[in-house]
């Protein structure tokens, strides 16, 4: 992990989220929850795949900073047994320290709402929960389920149904599908859904967009290969269309 360069504030008022650390090296572990602590997040840190497995059932976080490589179960293992679980799901953050374009991508197509790659700045990743988090809005007005074609969304209780059968998306997943539906027709380019689901303005590497793209067709489109919702605007960018 790089240096520390951030200064730590004293922590605001109230409390932004939970997360779960989890992370076999008590200095990362430390200085993560430190950080996520100061930012105002309520922290929990395990230090074992098996361990988070059952940490994540019963405190339900909201996020989970996920190391890939971890005893008895690896990260990817955990995230997959996190997203077959019922009840919450929590976004996740996989940290490795891998930073082949490959291995981020492996990531992303598992179920990783980001993907971060050692040695990394403990206020970077700070941002990147934000980012990752900012979604989340406990006050807003509940939302009617948007109907479009063959499709059923329900911002609320985030559920998709597609043809009458629920489908499980991640929380990006979720996110990035509504934006568009609630957005038909128009065009956005791969920065511009990075500006408004990720909320990263600085983010060079897009390429996450067509691994959730890619993703979504897979779930909820008869014809993956032949899009009939999400299009894509060749040169362009993606679209869709009701």
């Amino acid at each position: 992990m790089q240096t520390m360069t951030a200064a730590l504030d004293a922590p605001p008022a109230g409390r932004r989220g939970s997360v779960l650390v989890v992370d076999d090296e008590p200095t990362v572990s430390e200085v993560l929850s430190r950080y996520l602590e100061r930012a105002g997040y309520a922290t929990e840190v395990v230090s074992d795949g098996a361990v988070a497995v059952e940490a994540a059932a019963l405190s339900a976080p909201d996020l989970v900073v996920l190391d890939a490589k971890l005893p008895r179960l690896d990260g990817l293992e955990v995230m997959r047994r996190m997203r077959a679980a019922d009840g919450s799901r929590p976004a996740v953050i996989l940290v490795s320290g891998k930073a082949a374009e490959s291995d981020r991508i492996l990531g992303l197509q598992l179920g990783a709402d980001d993907y971060v790659a050692k040695p990394f700045s403990p206020a970077e990743l700070v941002a990147r929960v934000d980012a990752v988090m900012r979604r989340v809005d406990h006050a807003s007005t509940p939302e009617g389920p948007l109907v479009t074609g063959d499709l059923e969304l329900d911002p609320s209780a985030r559920r998709v149904h597609v043809r009458g059968v629920e489908v499980r998306l991640t929380q990006r997943e979720f996110d990035l599908l509504l934006f568009l539906v609630r957005h038909p027709r128009q065009v956005f380019t791969r920065d511009d859904l990075m500006r408004a689901i990720w909320r990263y303005t600085f983010y060079t590497d897009n390429s996450t967009v067509t691994v959730h793209i890619r993703r979504l067709r897979a779930k909820i489109e008869e014809d993956p290969a032949n899009p009939r919702h999400l299009q894509t605007a060749w040169g362009v960018g993606y679209r869709f269309e009701p």
